[in-house]
């Protein structure tokens, strides 16, 4: 079993793909799991009048909006390797439930828009993979429109994101005048827009085209081979080894919405991505491959099938193999639990899966047992994997059910959508007044739209603005300390905590009160 299940690990790549809204992340992952056979047909965002929706995207909402908003998980075979993706959150509002994806992966596939650049939200996600070291695979998109020229592209992703680069190919043109790739790894022409028989040109040792052809008359070939020619001679070498420590990223070239490029992009990431690595907690780390089962939760998701009313925590297996009816044992609780209940995704389609390894994320039916974080393991050995990230929120909001009669389903609703992590509950000391936290708006407006849609409870939700939230370390705290400018509460697990009004409320209160202890486990650092 050992052999199989070394070799079983090292078929697995398992990515996620991140870039600013709008890049084209969702229809590259359509393309991806098109070539992998997961579906025969791609609904890209573009088509939302013919109601075609895009393929990850399943709640109401996105389909409504056209946006992502939820981390879905695809798996599809291609070429004898088995890949996971993780489609992430684009929307900015959404950054946290990405950052706990990141926790999943072994790599990342960032989406550049050729015409745009490096964006705010790429940034951000690309600094939390150069925090925890992952590799960064490139794919600069929308070549079939007019963009900003390559080189530039380059220089920018370097100086901006502080990475080496290495151009896996090279396009021919842009916009109207795209004609291709020159595809320095394979050593091949790649042409857009001709027949499946045309598509590949060979290239000489020299690395010019072999025989006759009409692109070599062409300005835009020659000036494509002056550029290839200064970045073999001036531009970085490539490295397995830095992009393994996440110091450089192998860059390429493509238009996913035309599907070009997209499956040169897909072998030649699986050569060179990770497999899954070794994992670190508090006993050391855990090799993939070692024979006791391990994973931990970095998602927890309800009504992905509101026929069902369920909820859905999804598993990152990082050693051992999974089977159905195994029993493990929950980090937090030393309970044992068996898991019966098992699926795995595209989309919301799923299926119940036997079997899985080390790199594959499951999705177990969770009745409230699991919290984001929580580590399951077999064996003996009491382990647990690394904290993972949560923000502390910034917006605040009072929330109550309109229809007093409807306060099962709404205290329901609130209690299953706060577990999944997007947004804070926490309750006033005397009234248990609902208050809600959350990182950005969109995530109030997705709450209120999923009470109605999945709950069918209508709420009112009234602003309190910004806040800083601190904890309180204490174990006793004077409830007269609650004012309007730093406002007691409890969180959802009766920790209390003050919302202050702002960065001055929050000097002045520990000036005037230094025997309390603030803290703010929640923040990441950047």
């Amino acid at each position: 079993m050992a052999h199989t299940l070394q070799t079983e690990v090292e078929s697995r790549r398992t990515f996620a793909i991140i870039s600013h809204p709008d890049a084209g992340k969702t229809t590259i992952t359509e393309k991806l799991l098109l070539f992998g056979g997961a579906i025969r047909d791609a609904g890209t965002v573009k088509g939302k009048k013919t109601g075609k929706y895009a393929t990850s995207d399943w709640m109401e909402i996105e389909k409504q909006r056209g946006i992502s908003v939820t981390s879905s998980v695809m798996q599809f075979d291609y070429n004898d390797f088995r890949v996971n993706i993780l489609d992430t959150p684009g929307h900015q509002d959404f950054s946290e439930d990405t950052y706990r994806t990141l926790m999943a992966v072994d790599s990342a596939v960032m989406i550049i828009d050729s015409a745009k650049g490096i964006e705010e939200q790429t940034l951000k996600l690309f600094k939390v993979c150069r925090m925890r070291g992952i590799p960064i695979f490139t794919f600069i998109n929308k070549l079939d429109r007019q963009g900003r020229a390559p080189l530039e592209l380059l220089a920018e992703l370097e100086e901006v994101l502080g990475i080496e680069s290495y151009p896996m190919n090279w396009p021919i043109g842009m916009g109207k005048e795209f004609y291709g790739i020159y595809d320095r790894y394979n050593k091949r022409i790649e042409q857009f827009r001709v027949e499946e028989d045309e598509r590949f040109l060979e290239l000489n040792e020299e690395g010019e085209m072999i025989g006759d052809h009409p692109l070599k008359e062409s300005d835009l070939y020659t000036q494509a081979l002056e550029e290839i020619m200064l970045l073999d001679e001036a531009g970085n070498e490539f490295s397995i080894e830095k992009i393994n420590n996440g110091t450089l990223s192998p860059v390429f070239f493509g238009s996913a919405l035309t599907n070009f490029g997209v499956q040169t992009f897909l072998e030649t990431y699986l050569q060179f991505a990770p497999a899954p690595q070794p994992r670190l907690t508090n006993e050391g780390e855990v090799e993939p491959a070692s024979a006791n089962f391990s994973g931990f939760v970095f998602k927890i998701q309800a009504n992905m099938n509101p026929a069902h009313r369920d909820r859905i925590a999804f598993i990152r297996i990082c050693s051992g193999a999974f089977e159905r009816g195994m029993n493990v044992t929950l980090a937090r609780t030393g309970k044992q639990i068996k898991l019966s209940q098992s699926t795995q995704f595209l989309a919301d389609d799923r299926s119940t899966v036997n079997e899985a390894v080390s790199g594959d994320i499951i999705g177990l039916y969770d009745t409230g047992t699991y919290q984001i974080g929580d580590t399951i393991y077999e064996g003996k050995n009491n382990i647990q994997f690394e904290k993972l990230p949560q923000f502390t929120p910034e917006l605040f909001v009072k929330v109550t059910a309109k229809n007093v009669m409807k306060q099962k389903s709404f205290h329901k609703g609130v209690q299953q959508l706060v577990q999944e992590g997007a947004i804070q509950l926490y309750k006033t000391y005397r009234l248990e007044d609902y208050i809600l936290g959350a990182v950005g708006q969109l995530q109030f407006e997705v709450f209120e739209h999923r009470m109605k849609n999945e709950y069918n409870s209508d709420v009112i939700m009234e602003s309190i603005g910004t806040k800083i939230a601190r904890w309180v370390e204490n174990e006793k705290i004077d409830e007269s300390l609650s004012s309007q400018r730093s406002q007691l509460v409890k969180d959802r697990y009766d920790q209390p905590l003050f919302l202050f009004e702002n960065e001055f409320a929050l000097r002045w209160f520990q000036d005037k009160n230094p025997e309390i202890m603030l803290s703010n486990p929640m923040d990441v650092e950047e």
